[in-house]
């Protein structure tokens, strides 16, 4: 039997696009709430990202008539940023706490986690890593969970440091979509483009990776969809990115050889779930 194609270790998410309805409304929930910084800014497009860091990490796009992200759609759960330590994810708890945002927070075993929702109702997570020597597994499955955050705890981290935005080294660490079945999710994210499992008996819920991370995305049954229409508030497009050019080619193969479309652009390979997420896989350059 031929081996499928693997990721390779070096793997990680690149940015999101978003479609929102206001882009100064999303623009300074993105800055003055999340703690993002405007980049640049074009028309109806503006790209977002940590301070004292170039990387583009979101990018929203302003579209006249666009209505609020709809309930129970296939997409996007949420896009979860990576803080590089749990005293930064402290910072911003305290900063959260002080604006007083509506949150949800959640102690994941792997990661602890803080949830939001932009002005478009579209899903964030803002999280720190718990070190990887203390992750755990189970017959071969890493063990993730979901209880109550110490959350005095996380803002204890911070030694009473002020949130001043998202620092250098933040990442886009994952991302969570809703999809319409998890076999045929596993089949498009493990079986063509690549990832291995890591958490399969989280009920309704399977989680992929590359390079042994604990998830690079998450995907989940528990919406009835369907896929967000052209008008929703909506995810338009996540990125993966590779090591080199020739990691691309290898996975537009893998998309080709397994049926799906895989259309090559200037800027990598661009190809789509079964419902209609996009994904673009870029060499990291």
């Amino acid at each position: 039997m031929i081996p499928m194609f693997r990721l390779p270790q070096a793997t990680r998410v690149g940015g999101v696009r978003l479609q929102v309805s206001d882009l100064p409304r999303s623009v300074a929930f993105y800055e003055h709430v999340v703690g993002l910084r405007v980049l640049r800014a074009e028309g109806d497009t503006a790209a977002l990202g940590p301070h004292g860091d170039e990387r583009v990490l979101v990018t929203l796009h302003a579209r006249a008539g666009v209505g609020r992200a709809r309930s129970g759609a296939f997409g996007l759960y949420h896009f979860a940023l990576l803080l590089p330590d749990r005293a930064a994810l402290g910072r911003f708890a305290a900063h959260l706490s002080a604006l007083n945002v509506r949150t949800g927070m959640a102690d994941h075993c792997v990661s602890e986690a803080i949830y939001l929702s932009d002005p478009d109702g579209l899903g964030i997570e803002v999280y720190s890593d718990r070190p990887r020597s203390t992750w755990q597994r189970r017959n071969g499955e890493l063990v993730m969970t979901t209880e109550p955050l110490d959350v005095a705890s996380v803002i204890a981290e911070a030694r009473g440091a002020r949130w001043g935005g998202a620092p250098p080294g933040t990442t886009v660490g994952h991302v969570h979509l809703h999809v319409g079945a998890l076999d045929a999710a596993d089949a498009f994210y493990r079986g063509a483009l690549g990832f291995d499992k890591t958490v399969w008996s989280y009920r309704g819920a399977l989680f992929l990776s590359a390079g042994g991370y604990h998830h690079h995305l998450g995907t989940n049954t528990w919406s009835p969809g369907p896929s967000a229409a052209p008008d929703d508030a909506q995810l338009l497009e996540w990125e993966i990115i590779v090591p080199t050019k020739d990691d691309v080619t290898a996975v537009a193969a893998s998309l080709h050889a397994a049926g799906y479309a895989a259309e090559q652009q200037a800027d990598g390979v661009l190809s789509a779930d079964p419902w209609q997420t996009r994904v673009r896989v870029r060499a990291d350059v």
